[in-house]
């Protein structure tokens, strides 16, 4: 195995490990704004002073090898290590958070509630660049290289340093126009008269679950005129006065502040879990970006989140 000098043995691993969380040269070059050509020149320099092939590469496909995976983890542990000493020296040195900081945000509550909060982080914090991606799937922190996510309802990843910055609930509610035709229901049993949009995502589709003050559970099988697993769609169908509708408050909140829909049933409580939280891979060695965001979300949804001040 050649020897190779250590400011270019962490350039080539740097380029190896965009390569393969990109699953493509041109967009790891673009994410971290280097041409294409120089990172293969340095994944080809690598494998050559390694004397294995880390990267299948075809034309239209990466992938990794066997040798590659498990040179990856090793990989971005050391490069985390670098990122964290840098940030120490900074902080000893009177720097302020800076560098890039990916968040995972769930799609429509990130586009509601975070997105329109961005400029605002980036105004307060110059040197930091947001690359944000607002998606509905799960993301791995450690895997995919992601600094902060935003997750919403119960966790269960225990690698994850998690800190609740809000709570939510479930409400059922409608327009005050289809509650004037078809009449507000008095009991949970008078739902089966009712148009009820459905929305797959609920674990317990198509049943809406719900307790008394006494406890007493109560499980109600619904249908409607439209089921979609597109929670928007269904807020501006109930809206319309399509049907009556279960949600969370962070959905609706604009449209309850205004009167465009109302809330029924407020008597029982819907069934619920979890909260909204801010996760992030490790406690250890955090970098400032990184503690600045979770501070500076927490405290825009403190004490009371947005949704419910009358947005």
């Amino acid at each position: 195995m050649q020897q190779s000098s250590e400011p270019a043995a962490l350039a080539e691993m740097a380029a190896f490990a965009a390569i393969a969380e990109a699953r493509s040269f041109t967009k790891a070059a673009a994410r971290v704004g280097r041409d294409a050509t120089i990172l293969s020149r340095r994944l080809a320099s690598l494998e050559e002073r390694l004397g294995v092939r880390l990267l299948h590469r075809t034309t239209r496909s990466v992938s990794l090898t066997e040798a590659g995976a498990e040179f990856l983890v090793r990989v971005r542990a050391i490069l985390a290590a670098v990122d964290e000493a840098e940030a120490a020296a900074s902080a000893h040195a009177g720097g302020g958070p800076r560098g890039v900081l990916r968040l995972a945000l769930p799609g429509s509550f990130g586009r509601m509630w975070i997105g329109p909060l961005l400029p605002e982080f980036l105004a307060e914090f110059p040197d930091v660049r947001i690359e944000a991606e607002f998606s509905n799937r799960f993301v791995d922190l450690v895997a995919e290289n992601f600094d902060v996510a935003v997750r919403l309802g119960a966790l269960e990843d225990s690698r994850l340093v998690a800190r609740k910055v809000a709570t939510r609930r479930r409400l059922l509610c409608a327009a005050p126009s289809y509650l004037a035709r078809a009449g507000t229901p008095a009991t949970p049993q008078a739902l089966v008269e009712h148009a009820c949009l459905g929305f797959t995502g609920f674990q317990t589709f198509p049943a809406w679950e719900m307790t008394d003050s006494t406890g007493r559970r109560v499980r109600i099988e619904v249908s409607g005129p439209l089921v979609t697993d597109d929670a928007e769609v269904l807020v501006e169908a109930a809206v319309q006065g399509v049907g009556l509708m279960m949600s969370t408050d962070w959905l609706v909140g604009r449209e309850l502040a205004d009167g465009r829909l109302v809330p029924v049933l407020e008597d029982w409580t819907l069934a619920d879990e979890g909260a909204v939280y801010i996760v992030m891979p490790s406690a250890k060695g955090q970098a400032a970006k990184t503690r600045a965001f979770a501070d500076w979300i927490g405290k825009r949804f403190a004490p009371e989140p947005p949704w419910r001040r009358g947005c």
